[in-house]
């Protein structure tokens, strides 16, 4: 403590310099808070002592440079910088998606695997009747593989040919699986109301995991799980949609969803997402992307083109905007027919064996306050998936636009480099580190 002290005392110096007659600033920027109880600020020790900070897409960089971090970076703007995060295809295509990078690396050779951007020479194959009836062959292979480990571990039956929309993610309320949730019960209740109504068929999979203290994300996976229990016994629907939740998600487990995933939901409030890598995930295994501009959401529609990206939403200025302005989610409701009918059925224990307050909770933070706009945005995301429904209907349009998603993902790879080691006779020499000052004494 008594460094950090000296740290944060010669930190504020330089502070004081810069932005004098400032007491707010100073407060804000040091190292320890003494609002309450004193503590180390550990974002603000971070920024001190880094050499560089980087968000993890672009907007995120953007974001910390005007609230989280404005004050660090009107100090030390040389220091900003933005590093969008990445994922492997040594795991995420070739361990995960065997099928599909055989067939990939028999027509482009296997460099493509260490060097992403070589998928890029299979674009024109887009075009190509043969290439997409070979590629959507793979996936329907996958889809039935997937649907028999469902049917064997929850005896529910779904069809492969159904369209397999896929939300996999950490369960939270910035991350909308209720709006997810919203356009499912939408899509029932009008199916109850009209038995013959046609629809594109649907399987909706979701998986995640919430934080143990996560009372509002414990309540979601509940109302996934009873909406499921719901729509997947009844006959009046014609098995057009299904809703699975597959429990135990970890990284064995999403291997087995990406490859198989027509749709990434990617539905986060605009501004709220750092990155998020699920959709790079998704993507480079043929999945098209429903989602708002938020984090990698952006960057990835750049590279696959926006006629193969499904947005919807409010950006982030307009939901700062919309949030200025006194936003009222309740105005919504009363507007919305479809919205209000929706949260109506919920509301009168219509999924949770007639406990109307189950769902309160949930239901009233949505209707007054609703933190994450998940009202505003809910029509957007009505039309927009309305949109791939009739997409998804069209097979070789679809299937073109999965490769051009998959092919033009060059950009989103983790490169992990190998350890600054010298070899030699065989042997690696361990990194040597020069200490600044003498190092400390070492106990045994």
């Amino acid at each position: 403590m008594e460094i950090i002290y000296e740290i944060n005392s010669r930190f504020l110096e330089l502070v004081r310099i810069r932005f004098p007659k400032d007491a707010e600033r100073l407060a804000r920027m040091s190292l320890i808070d003494e609002s309450g109880e004193r503590y180390v600020r550990m974002a603000n020790l971070a920024c001190v002592s880094s050499h560089t900070i980087n968000g993890v897409a672009a907007l995120h960089s953007e974001l910390l440079k005007q609230t989280v971090l404005r004050d660090f970076y009107e100090l030390f703007p040389e220091k900003f910088c933005n590093k969008t995060n990445g994922v492997t295809p040594r795991r995420w295509m070739v361990l995960s998606n065997p099928r599909l990078s055989k067939m990939i690396t028999g027509r482009i050779g296997d460099r493509w695997i260490k060097h992403l951007d070589d998928l890029r020479q299979l674009e024109p194959l887009a075009n190509d009747s043969g290439f997409r009836d070979e590629w959507r062959s793979i996936k329907q292979a996958i889809k039935r593989d997937l649907a028999s480990r469902i049917h064997d571990q929850f005896g529910i039956l779904v069809d492969p040919t159904s369209l397999y929309d896929v939300q996999v993610k950490r369960i939270h309320e910035y991350k909308r699986q209720h709006l997810n949730l919203l356009h499912i019960v939408t899509l029932y209740s009008q199916l109850k109301q009209n038995p013959n109504l046609e629809i594109t068929p649907r399987t909706f999979i979701f998986a995640g995991k919430a934080a143990p203290g996560y009372h509002m994300a414990k309540l979601m996976i509940k109302l996934i799980t009873a909406v499921g229990e719901m729509v997947n016994k009844d006959p009046d629907l014609r098995n057009q949609i299904k809703v699975i939740f597959l429990p135990n998600y970890n990284v064995t487990n999403s291997q087995r969803i990406y490859p198989a995933s027509d749709l990434s939901e990617q539905i986060s409030t605009a501004g709220f997402e750092a990155s998020g890598t699920g959709n790079m995930k998704f993507a480079m295994n043929g999945a098209l992307t429903i989602g708002t501009l938020d984090g990698a959401n952006i960057e990835i529609r750049e590279a696959v083109g926006a006629d193969n990206f499904f947005l919807f939403g409010l950006t982030a200025d307009q939901v700062v905007a919309l949030k200025a302005s006194g936003y009222n989610p309740y105005t919504y409701y009363q507007a919305n027919p479809l919205l209000r009918d929706a949260i109506d059925l919920i509301a009168s224990g219509h999924f949770s064996q007639g406990d109307a307050s189950l769902f309160k909770p949930l239901l009233d933070k949505l209707l007054r306050q609703d933190p994450y706009l998940l009202m505003a945005d809910y029509q957007a995301y009505i039309d927009c998936q309305q949109a791939v429904g009739q997409a998804y209907s069209h097979a070789d349009d679809w299937t073109r636009m999965a490769i051009l998603n998959a092919v033009r993902m060059g950009r989103f790879p983790l490169i992990v480099p190998f350890a600054n080691t010298a070899r030699r006779s065989g042997r690696c020499r361990p990194l040597r580190f020069r200490w600044l000052t003498p190092p400390p004494p070492m106990a045994c």
